[in-house]
Parts: structure tokens; sequence; C-alpha cells
């Protein structure tokens, strides 16, 4: 087995996983599209259909002391199993995304292009043209964010009336 056929590390996974929950469908769905160059996405298998569900939220005192139930949230999540006779040579590749909310389309999406980035000859491609254009844009609009906050900070001092 050689680097290019190695199968992604599991932090690489997980970091492609954290950009695709992150982005809104539209953007998604676009992106996807333009990533794939026309071709249409290869078949696959629903191991789990898009289901929607609630899942509990949980917080820590002072962000990290003892652990509480902070509430309930609504997730949606899928699984499916690409279908090996278009593919080559990689045969039961599966999917899997999980997000918060119901729109179930784009869960699709986020499992399709997860199933797509593990396979080795489409891997490079895939991520150059969806992961990273996508984390960019995450990134800038965290970025704006900060800088809009930044904007808003006030900042207290206090004055010493002198000795008494």
């Amino acid at each position: 087995m050689n680097a290019s056929s190695a199968p992604p590390s599991s932090a690489a996974r997980r970091a492609w996983m954290a950009v695709l929950a992150r982005t809104p469908r539209a953007e998604l769905e676009t992106a996807l599209a333009d990533a794939l160059d026309g071709e249409s996405a290869p078949p696959f298998d629903w191991l789990r259909p898009p289901q929607t569900g609630l899942a509990m939220v949980r917080g820590r005192v002072g962000g990290t002391g003892d652990a509480f139930n902070l509430g309930e949230t609504t997730v949606t999540r899928a699984t499916l199993r690409l279908r090996g006779e278009n593919l080559s040579g990689a045969t039961g590749v599966v999917g899997v995304a999980c997000h918060l909310g119901r729109d179930k389309r784009r869960v699709e999406l986020a499992a399709l292009a997860d199933a797509l980035l593990q396979l080795p000859e489409r891997h490079a491609r895939l991520y150059e043209r969806l992961v990273a254009p996508l984390a960019g844009r995450i990134e800038a609009r965290r970025t704006q964010q900060r800088n809009d906050t930044a904007g808003t900070r006030v900042e207290f001092f206090t004055m010493v009336r002198g000795d008494a």
C-alpha cells in the first residue's frame, strides 16, 4: 500500500467532517457540484436514511467545572455506503453525517462528501475543491465576527483617589 492509497487518518477525517457540519446547505450543494466537475454522484445505498431526533446538550459550570444538562436540540443524522461497481477498487465505503437541525438534504450531501473524500483516487481533488474553500469561508466568517465583536469591547479601569 503506497501513501496515495492509504486511508485518511481519523484526525483528517474529523477535520473535514467538522467543516462539512458547519457549512450551510446551499454552500455545500454548490461546492459539491463544482467539485464533482459535472460528474454525477456515484450510486449509494442507505445504511441509515436521514433521521431527525433529539440529543441532550451538556454544559460545564464555568466552562471547566461540573457537567450539567443544558437542554435538548434537534439533530439529523445519516449513513450511506457507496456501491462498488463504479468505483475503482473501493467497495463499500461508508459516509456518515450528523448535523444540528432538521435539514435532511444537508445531511445527505455531507455523508456523500464524507464517503467520496475517503476514496484515494478522488481525495486530493475533492479536498482541494470542496473542503479547503469551505474551511476558508468558515474562517473568514469567524474573523469577521471577532472583528465585529472587538469593536464593541468596553475596557474598565479603576482610578485610585490617593493616599488616605
